[in-house]
Protein backbone atom coordinates (compact mmCIF):
# COMPACT_ATOMS: atom_id res chain seq x y z
CA UNK A 1 0.00 0.00 0.00
CA UNK A 2 1.51 3.38 -0.96
CA UNK A 3 2.31 5.86 1.77
CA UNK A 4 0.00 8.83 2.18
CA UNK A 5 1.36 12.17 1.10
CA UNK A 6 0.65 15.64 2.40
CA UNK A 7 -0.34 16.79 -1.08
CA UNK A 8 -4.14 16.86 -1.65
CA UNK A 9 -5.58 14.68 -4.37
CA UNK A 10 -6.23 16.47 -7.70
CA UNK A 11 -9.98 15.94 -7.26
CA UNK A 12 -9.83 17.64 -3.84
CA UNK A 13 -7.94 20.60 -5.27
CA UNK A 14 -10.37 20.94 -8.18
CA UNK A 15 -13.37 20.79 -5.85
CA UNK A 16 -11.77 23.30 -3.49
CA UNK A 17 -11.05 25.74 -6.34
CA UNK A 18 -14.55 25.28 -7.71
CA UNK A 19 -16.08 26.06 -4.34
CA UNK A 20 -13.74 29.02 -3.96
CA UNK A 21 -14.85 30.36 -7.34
CA UNK A 22 -18.55 29.84 -6.62
CA UNK A 23 -18.22 31.57 -3.27
CA UNK A 24 -16.12 34.61 -4.23
CA UNK A 25 -16.21 35.33 -7.97
CA UNK A 26 -19.14 37.78 -7.92
CA UNK A 27 -17.68 39.93 -5.17
CA UNK A 28 -14.26 39.88 -6.80
CA UNK A 29 -15.80 40.84 -10.13
CA UNK A 30 -17.59 43.83 -8.58
CA UNK A 31 -14.33 44.98 -7.00
CA UNK A 32 -12.38 44.42 -10.22
CA UNK A 33 -15.02 46.28 -12.23
CA UNK A 34 -14.64 49.30 -10.01
CA UNK A 35 -10.86 49.16 -10.13
CA UNK A 36 -10.54 48.55 -13.87
CA UNK A 37 -11.64 50.49 -16.89
CA UNK A 38 -13.99 47.99 -18.47
CA UNK A 39 -15.97 44.82 -17.97
CA UNK A 40 -13.48 42.91 -20.11
CA UNK A 41 -10.56 44.07 -17.97
CA UNK A 42 -12.48 43.13 -14.84
CA UNK A 43 -13.17 39.65 -16.17
CA UNK A 44 -9.51 39.25 -17.09
CA UNK A 45 -8.39 40.33 -13.62
CA UNK A 46 -10.78 37.91 -11.90
CA UNK A 47 -9.72 35.12 -14.23
CA UNK A 48 -6.05 35.81 -13.53
CA UNK A 49 -6.79 35.82 -9.78
CA UNK A 50 -8.30 32.35 -9.93
CA UNK A 51 -5.57 31.13 -12.28
CA UNK A 52 -3.00 32.12 -9.67
CA UNK A 53 -4.99 30.23 -7.05
CA UNK A 54 -5.10 27.19 -9.34
CA UNK A 55 -1.37 27.37 -10.02
CA UNK A 56 -0.51 27.32 -6.33
CA UNK A 57 -3.40 25.78 -4.39
CA UNK A 58 -1.09 25.12 -1.46
CA UNK A 59 -0.72 28.86 -0.85
CA UNK A 60 -4.45 29.28 -0.25
CA UNK A 61 -5.14 29.72 3.45
CA UNK A 62 -7.78 27.69 5.25
CA UNK A 63 -11.11 29.26 6.13
CA UNK A 64 -13.43 31.41 4.01
CA UNK A 65 -12.44 34.82 5.48
CA UNK A 66 -8.74 34.10 5.01
CA UNK A 67 -9.33 32.83 1.49
CA UNK A 68 -11.32 35.92 0.57
CA UNK A 69 -8.59 38.18 1.97
CA UNK A 70 -5.97 36.26 -0.02
CA UNK A 71 -8.01 36.53 -3.22
CA UNK A 72 -8.61 40.28 -2.73
CA UNK A 73 -4.88 40.87 -2.19
CA UNK A 74 -4.05 38.87 -5.33
CA UNK A 75 -6.67 40.78 -7.33
CA UNK A 76 -5.37 44.15 -6.12
CA UNK A 77 -1.80 43.13 -6.91
CA UNK A 78 -2.84 42.13 -10.42
CA UNK A 79 -4.59 45.49 -10.86
CA UNK A 80 -1.53 47.28 -9.50
CA UNK A 81 0.71 45.45 -11.99
CA UNK A 82 -1.62 46.41 -14.84
CA UNK A 83 -1.69 50.07 -13.74
CA UNK A 84 2.10 50.14 -13.61
CA UNK A 85 2.33 48.61 -17.08
CA UNK A 86 -0.10 51.19 -18.45
CA UNK A 87 1.79 54.01 -16.75
CA UNK A 88 5.04 52.86 -18.29
CA UNK A 89 3.44 52.53 -21.72
CA UNK A 90 2.07 56.04 -21.49
CA UNK A 91 5.25 57.37 -19.89
CA UNK A 92 3.07 58.70 -17.10
CA UNK A 93 1.44 61.13 -19.53
CA UNK A 94 -2.17 60.87 -18.37
CA UNK A 95 -4.86 62.18 -20.62
CA UNK A 96 -6.57 65.21 -19.09
CA UNK A 97 -10.00 64.71 -17.66
CA UNK A 98 -11.53 67.52 -19.69
CA UNK A 99 -13.62 66.08 -22.48
CA UNK A 100 -12.84 67.06 -26.08
CA UNK A 101 -14.39 70.27 -27.39
CA UNK A 102 -17.01 68.29 -29.33
CA UNK A 103 -18.27 66.62 -26.13
CA UNK A 104 -18.53 69.77 -24.00
CA UNK A 105 -21.95 70.55 -25.39
CA UNK A 106 -23.14 67.07 -24.38
CA UNK A 107 -26.17 67.45 -22.11
CA UNK A 108 -25.08 64.43 -20.05
CA UNK A 109 -23.18 65.96 -17.12
CA UNK A 110 -23.19 62.59 -15.40
CA UNK A 111 -20.88 61.17 -18.08
CA UNK A 112 -18.48 64.04 -17.63
CA UNK A 113 -18.55 63.67 -13.86
CA UNK A 114 -17.89 59.95 -14.19
CA UNK A 115 -14.90 60.60 -16.46
CA UNK A 116 -13.46 63.12 -14.02
CA UNK A 117 -13.89 60.76 -11.07
CA UNK A 118 -12.33 57.86 -13.00
CA UNK A 119 -9.41 60.10 -13.94
CA UNK A 120 -9.02 61.24 -10.34
CA UNK A 121 -9.05 57.61 -9.17
CA UNK A 122 -6.44 56.73 -11.78
CA UNK A 123 -4.11 59.35 -10.30
CA UNK A 124 -4.15 57.76 -6.85
CA UNK A 125 -1.55 55.22 -5.77
CA UNK A 126 -2.91 51.65 -6.17
CA UNK A 127 -3.42 50.86 -2.48
CA UNK A 128 -5.16 54.18 -1.81
CA UNK A 129 -7.37 53.68 -4.87
CA UNK A 130 -8.31 50.18 -3.73
CA UNK A 131 -9.14 51.38 -0.22
CA UNK A 132 -11.31 54.23 -1.51
CA UNK A 133 -13.14 51.91 -3.89
CA UNK A 134 -13.75 49.29 -1.21
CA UNK A 135 -14.95 51.86 1.33
CA UNK A 136 -16.88 54.34 -0.79
CA UNK A 137 -18.20 52.12 -3.57
CA UNK A 138 -18.26 48.62 -2.10
CA UNK A 139 -19.43 49.82 1.30
CA UNK A 140 -16.92 47.78 3.29
CA UNK A 141 -16.11 48.89 6.83
CA UNK A 142 -12.61 49.96 7.85
CA UNK A 143 -11.82 46.83 9.93
CA UNK A 144 -12.89 44.58 7.04
CA UNK A 145 -10.69 46.48 4.57
CA UNK A 146 -7.77 46.33 7.00
CA UNK A 147 -8.16 42.58 7.36
CA UNK A 148 -8.49 42.03 3.59
CA UNK A 149 -5.36 44.05 2.85
CA UNK A 150 -3.35 42.88 5.85
CA UNK A 151 -2.89 46.40 7.25
CA UNK A 152 -4.05 48.16 10.41
CA UNK A 153 -7.31 50.11 10.58
CA UNK A 154 -5.26 53.25 11.23
CA UNK A 155 -3.53 52.76 7.89
CA UNK A 156 -6.89 52.37 6.16
CA UNK A 157 -8.18 55.59 7.78
CA UNK A 158 -5.01 57.41 6.76
CA UNK A 159 -5.36 56.27 3.14
CA UNK A 160 -9.03 57.31 3.15
CA UNK A 161 -8.21 60.76 4.49
CA UNK A 162 -5.34 61.42 2.10
CA UNK A 163 -7.20 59.79 -0.81
CA UNK A 164 -10.26 61.97 -0.33
CA UNK A 165 -8.10 65.11 -0.32
CA UNK A 166 -6.25 63.99 -3.44
CA UNK A 167 -9.55 63.13 -5.15
CA UNK A 168 -10.98 66.56 -4.30
CA UNK A 169 -7.93 68.30 -5.79
CA UNK A 170 -8.04 66.16 -8.92
CA UNK A 171 -11.79 66.66 -9.39
CA UNK A 172 -11.43 70.41 -8.85
CA UNK A 173 -8.68 70.63 -11.43
CA UNK A 174 -10.75 68.42 -13.75
CA UNK A 175 -13.24 71.20 -14.34
CA UNK A 176 -16.18 70.10 -12.18
CA UNK A 177 -17.12 72.56 -9.48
Amino acid sequence: MPAATDRPAPEDTTARLGLLFDTHHQRLYRLARRLSGSTEDARDVVQETFLRAARSPGSLPEGAPNQEAWLVRVLINICRDRWRRIAVQRNNAWVTASPPESERSDPEPALIAKAVVQHALALLPPRRRAILVMYELEGLQIPAIAKLLGVTPVTVRWHLSIGRREMAKAVESGGIR
